[in-house]
């Protein structure tokens, strides 16, 4: 018996790399002031979700929301072991918080036919919020599992994990269909494959290709199963006024760049006199006895 799989995925900017450029005076991230990545623990997600095909068998959908770039992070995955891959982008997602994300990706999640399980990373590592995955769920009106380490068991009678919590981690049983967020400690996401890498380097979305010719090549690349779904509002039949920003109750107040100064500092030579007059100090300030 094979799953029919969906794997949410952002592309996001580095944010190892932070810049004083990193952030727009709205509020927003200036995303071509940093790399872009595919958000390391959707990256988790997705080999979650290849390792159930791989023992039952069944098909892995990546679906990603984003500018046109974002067919990049797209094609990570399909390197990776994804069958196929759908770019959410229109103008009129720009702009989308939380809310107006999950609405965007209930209505495509729809579209592909009610899948047995969604699978998201636990958060991105650009807003940090975590929200994603329990609106998304609350939307499908799916039972959520976060915080996901492990798969139990699967099957018919439904799906067993282990999720994990501070201090310690608790087995939860639950039905199918489902939702889970999946943490970076679940597993080790594969590389890409150099086969697959070679195979899938010229999938494409429509909006990547020029207008001459373009019905053409999208007719060619369905055919070699390389074509990168594009799907816009119209598309997942989603109410315009639930996208972007006319959709996102959440607005940027202000912004603070915090900056650290040490005022002071002490270099301690790599000796043994050095160590040691650093341990009677410490102990002299009674930082530790």
């Amino acid at each position: 018996m094979g799953y029919e799989i969906a794997v949410c995925v952002k592309q996001v900017p580095d944010t190892e790399n932070l810049t004083g450029e990193a952030m727009k005076e709205d509020g927003t991230v200036n995303r071509a002031a940093l790399p872009a990545i595919v958000n390391p623990e959707d990256l988790n997600a997705l080999e979650m979700a290849l390792a159930l095909k791989d023992e039952h068998g069944g098909r892995v959908t990546v679906v990603s929301m984003g500018p046109p770039k974002a067919a990049d992070a797209l094609r990570e995955c399909l390197f990776r072991g994804a069958d196929r891959a759908v770019l959410l982008t229109d103008v009129r997602f720009a702009a989308s918080d939380t809310l107006a994300t999950s609405y965007a990706l209930s209505c495509a999640i729809r579209k592909l036919g009610e899948p047995d399980l969604v699978l998201c990373g636990r958060q991105a590592i650009d807003g940090d919020t975590a929200q994603i995955g329990p609106q998304l769920a609350e939307k499908l009106g799916l039972p959520q599992f976060t915080y996901v380490e492990e798969v139990r068991d699967v099957g018919p009678d439904g799906i067993v994990v282990k999720r994990g919590l501070e201090g310690g981690y608790e087995v939860v049983r639950g039905p199918l269909p489902a939702l889970l967020t999946v943490t970076s400690s679940a597993n080790d996401p594969r590389p890409p494959s150099a086969k697959r890498l070679m195979r899938c380097k010229k999938a494409r979305a429509a909006c990547e290709l020029g207008e001459d010719g373009r019905d053409a090549a999208v007719a060619g690349l369905r055919e070699r199963g390389l074509l990168i779904e594009h799907w816009g509002v119209d598309e997942i039949e989603a109410d315009e006024e639930a996208c972007g920003g006319s959709g996102s109750p959440t607005r940027v107040k202000n912004i603070d760049s915090v900056r650290l100064h040490s005022e002071e500092h002490k270099v301690v030579e790599p000796t043994t006199e050095g160590l040691t007059g650093l341990v009677e100090e410490l102990m002299n300030e009674h930082i530790f006895d």
